[in-house]
């Protein structure tokens, strides 16, 4: 049985929906923009200064401007955890 990733599910969400995004760094810094693109190791972001890549490595924190609907909820693929942390069988 395939996880999801909800780290994907949530970045192709604000993507697809157009969502602003505010990204923070490790080291402080501030990038709001909207997600053009991402793959396993970068998000390609448009911001008011022009397309920005930043490798996910250096992500603290990504605050969406709305709430995201990820839909996950009704996929047979994911499965509850338990409370202590373990997939539940």
């Amino acid at each position: 049985m395939s996880k999801v990733n909800i780290q994907d599910v949530f970045l192709n969400a604000v993507r697809k929906d157009k969502i602003p995004i505010t990204i923070y760094t490790m080291n402080g810094v501030k990038i709001m923009g909207n997600v053009i693109s991402f793959d396993t190791f970068t998000v390609m972001l448009n911001t008011n200064v022009g397309q920005q890549l930043i490798f996910k490595h250096a992500v603290s924190t990504i605050i969406p401007s709305k709430n995201v609907s990820l839909m996950i909820e009704d996929d047979p693929k994911v499965k509850p955890a338990s409370d202590n942390g373990q997939e539940s069988k």
